[in-house]
């Protein structure tokens, strides 16, 4: 991700994340104290059709189902994504000592490369919850939207072309939405502890 794209992504965040009412979804600031990064009034995630890696249409509703660390990449990323989606789901399995079971989630900014079969065979390498998905360039261009996530091709190559993007991942609860995003260097470790703390909230 270069440093254009970086400042974009930034402001992008910046802009819905700095605001200072309480969480929205009605948990207040109980459930921010658990967070590291300041998510007060932010305004992401929601509705969403898109493709998973059976190939089946599915809906924001069928895909959070539990705890869900939800990440916007593309699988022909050379490094940033590989990275992401490892110490994601290595936050996963670390929930899962606790007894907590969360959803890893990758959403691909490059239909065009990452179909359903493709997506089959790169979740499946990360882990057997994984959910993968894609759709139509307008089905994927909405959900980034409603994330508030930053992506564009980088250069004109027709098959090994780079993509810019974003790179949080957000934690979405299955009743109350959005809780908080969490930075590329937030280890894995902080990750469960934020999620595990979320969770013992009343």
């Amino acid at each position: 991700m270069n440093r254009t794209t970086m400042l974009i992504s930034a402001a992008g965040i910046a802009a819905v994340a700095g605001l200072t009412a309480s969480l929205t979804f009605g948990r207040g600031q109980d459930l921010a104290s658990c967070f590291s990064t300041n998510a007060d009034g932010a305004e992401i995630g929601g509705p969403f059709t898109l493709v998973n890696q059976t190939g089946t249409e599915v809906t924001n509703k069928d895909v959070i189902t539990a705890p869900s660390l939800i990440y916007f990449g593309y699988g022909f990323c050379p490094d940033v994504c590989p990275i992401d989606n490892a110490r994601n789901v290595a936050a996963v399995d670390l929930l899962d000592d606790r007894g907590i079971e969360a959803t890893p989630v990758f959403i691909t900014v490059d239909p065009a490369r990452d179909t359903p079969e493709f997506m089959a065979d790169y979740t499946a390498n990360f882990h057997p919850r994984m959910v993968g998905l894609t759709g139509t360039d307008a089905q994927v261009k909405a959900a980034a939207d409603a994330y508030k996530v930053y992506y564009a091709k980088a250069d004109d190559d027709p098959d090994f072309y780079l993509v810019d993007h974003s790179a949080f991942t957000y934690l979405m609860l299955p009743d109350t939405g959005f809780a908080t995003f969490f930075r590329r260097n937030t280890p894995a470790e902080q990750i469960a502890d934020e999620v595990a703390c979320a969770l013992n909230i009343d």
